[in-house]
This record gives C-alpha cells, structure tokens and sequence, in this order.
C-alpha cells in the first residue's frame, strides 16, 4: 500500500526537518518547500493528499498560497493544515477564511500534529477505504449531497466547497429540522478534541452561505443557540 503524500511549506530548515522527521516516522511520505511559490509548483503537479502549510512564507505568503490552491479545480479540494506562530484569533479566522481545514500554532507537540493530520485525512477521505463509513446520498429541497465523491449540488449547480464547509453542509442537511449549537458542529465535523472560535464556525457557515446564494436560507441561524438545516416542507412558507 502507498505512502499518503504530505507537502510541507516551511522555511525554517531545523521545523521542516522536524515535521518530516515525525511524519515519516507515522508511515507517511513528505516532500518540504521552502517558499510559496514553490509549494504551489509541486502541489500543482503532484496532488498531494494533505499540505502542511506556514503562514509567514517569503515571497507569497501561506494565505495567499491556500487561497490559490482553493481557486484551482484540481488543488481545489486537497485538505490544508496552516501551521504558524501566528496564533491570535483574528490569525485563526484569517487562515479558516482563505480555506485552510486546521490550524495549529507553533512551538506544536509532534504527537498532536500527527493526530490533527491523520483526522483531516480521516474527515477528508473519498473512497471509503480501510472500511471507514460512508453516510448516504442526501437529496433535500433543491440540495444534493453525495459524500463517496465529496460533492455537492444546489438546483443543479455544484457547490465549490471547501471540507469544512462540505463536512458542515452534510451534517446539518443529513439532520434536517435539528438545531445544533457551535461546539456540536465542531465536534461532528473535527472531533471532540477539536478547539475552535464560535467566530470560526459563524466564518464557515458565512462561506456556506455565500456559496449557496439564494438559497442561502436553508441553513437558518437559531438566536442563542446555534444553527440547522430547514426542513423540507418549510420551503416557501413565510
């Protein structure tokens, strides 16, 4: 079985080295960069499975890199982990805005940066493989969601969701009527192990909606409680 592929964007050689290290040691194959425009390069033409991304790059720096990844449709959907020493929230929203699925601040214990890795890849698989389960198609009001291709549709139109914004979008759709407050949807989407901002999640949902247009109604925010899909029959009412 092949190694799964990590590209790391760090230029700082002693943390590059150290990330490589510790991830090669977990079973996975690493390719380092040192600059942005590198890492754009290589992710361009070799499709990693992750990208392990530095904020403060020389030249185009980590925000603008993973807004470009997302621009590109075969970059588009590959998971991105910011690693930085930039760890205010204003930062963290800032890095979940350009489309980043984690975010981890520097000095990082090896062992957790392992963990957060393999549970992006986890929420991030699309085949089904190594027995993991794969919830049903959802088709809702005017919303398709197919979660073996990591897809999804409004009244025809794909949606260019980030995994964040898909992992949201299915677990609201798929429990439709149900209100979840902002702690519920992080630990459905990341794990309970998972520390988040409400801004990052209230950011996430901001992006869903965006992208879903005028039918960003489906997903209805409950005052002091948190957010759900409406339900079918509601369509048109009120």
């Amino acid at each position: 079985m092949s190694r799964k592929h990590i590209l790391v964007a760090e230029d700082d050689e002693t943390i590059a080295e150290l990330i490589r290290y510790n991830l090669e040691k977990n079973g996975f194959r690493v390719s380092c960069q040192a600059s942005g425009e590198k890492a754009l390069l290589q992710a361009g033409t070799e499709l990693p499975e992750l990208i392990l991304l530095d904020v403060l790059l020389p030249g185009i720096d980590g925000i603008q890199v993973c807004r470009l990844l997302r621009a590109e449709e075969k970059t588009r959907s590959i998971p991105i982990v910011m690693v930085t020493a930039k760890g205010e929230e204003a930062d963290i929203v800032e890095g979940l805005e350009a489309g980043a699925d984690d975010y981890i601040t520097k000095p990082f214990s090896p062992r957790v940066l392992v963990a957060r890795i393999q549970a992006v890849l986890r929420r991030g698989r699309r085949d089904g493989a190594d027995g993991e389960k794969i919830e049903p198609a959802i088709h809702i009001r005017r919303l398709s969601i197919d979660p073996r291709r990591y897809q999804a549709s409004v009244a025809g139109k794909r949606l260019d969701l980030t995994v964040t914004e898909f992992q949201i979008l299915a677990f609201l759709a798929g429990r439709a009527g149900w209100v979840f407050t902002r702690q519920q949807i992080v630990e459905a989407v990341r794990g309970g192990d998972y520390h988040v901002t409400d801004r990052a999640v209230d950011v996430a949902i901001f992006g869903l909606r965006k992208k879903l247009g005028e039918y960003s109604e489906y997903v209805e925010t409950v005052r002091g409680i948190g957010y759900r899909f409406v339900e079918e029959q509601e369509e048109g009412e009120g």
